[in-house]
């Protein structure tokens, strides 16, 4: 089911109502249009402490039911922040935090070249911090009093040459990672290997959204990002599902994933050099 864009707004009204709250923005597949009925509905939940946790826990209890449940700050953990998984009219809703404060941060480090990879579960690449401004960047604001985020949003939705610069640059370690796993080819110990293949295509893909100027602010589907995008790698998701294919234990094999992948990671830095030059 899919709320309507009456019900949003209403949502976003309550919401940021609560002590703590700043704005509101719709993210995920709603914000880009291309949702399905059983897609959730992302609300990014914005936020300078302290955060009323408890008027914005019985908002949702208001919305959600009774048993509606939300997390302190940093109950996911610290780059997830918290939130909740509410059902409304039926439909799936996630609130998710944001420390705005975090984010504007995020986004001066962007705009200087500078980003990390910041350990969180169920990110295996890790959470990279210039994703916050690029949510904001690719987001619908439903409620933003202050103006805060829409002068954000304003500025990030031009990517920051720097930024770009500083991710094709990494790609250095994508290359090092090849001759990493190739000392365990003859061991046949395709766990290691799988690990440093996932962080070379990681490596890649960030190069490449970085190059056409793109934010990439989330794992899944990433591979398939990276291929649509205008003059990326010819074949770059075939050639990728084909690496992983290999990674079977046979020494042969494994040799063989490793050709593919330091080929791929040339094609890669030859993508990203003709799209940077444009």
């Amino acid at each position: 089911m899919t709320l309507t864009e009456e019900r949003l707004h209403d949502l976003a009204g309550r919401i940021i109502a609560v002590p703590g709250v700043t704005g509101v923005v719709l993210g995920g597949s709603r914000a880009r249009g291309d949702h399905t009925p059983d897609s959730d509905t992302d609300l990014g939940l914005y936020y300078r402490r302290p955060l009323d946790v408890a008027a914005l826990r019985a908002a949702a209890g208001a919305v959600a039911g009774e048993s509606a449940r939300l997390t302190e700050p940093g109950g996911w953990g610290p780059w997830v922040d918290g939130g909740g998984w509410l059902t409304v009219d039926g439909a799936a809703v996630d609130w998710i935090y944001r420390d705005l404060d975090r984010v504007q941060r995020a986004w001066r480090d962007a705009t200087e070249g500078r980003y990390e990879f910041h350990t969180q579960a169920g990110h295996p690449l890790g959470v990279p911090d210039f994703a916050y401004p690029g949510e904001v960047a690719l987001g619908v604001i439903l409620a933003d009093p202050t103006g805060e985020l829409a002068a954000l949003q304003e500025r990030a939705r031009t990517y920051p040459p720097a930024l770009r610069e500083r991710l094709v640059s990494g790609l250095w370690e994508a290359d090092f990672l090849v001759g990493l796993a190739r000392k365990a080819v003859s061991r046949g110990d395709a766990a290691y290997l799988a690990g440093c293949l996932f962080r070379l295509v990681g490596v890649c893909v960030h190069a490449l959204h970085g190059a056409a100027g793109r934010w990439l602010i989330n794992e899944k589907g990433a591979v398939a990002a990276a291929d649509a995008l205008p003059g990326a790698p010819q074949r770059f998701r075939q050639r990728v599902a084909e690496v992983f294919a290999r990674l079977d234990g046979d020494p042969v094999h494994l040799s063989g994933a490793l050709d593919t992948a330091a080929d791929l990671v040339l094609d890669t830095a030859d993508a990203c050099a003709m799209m940077s030059s444009r």
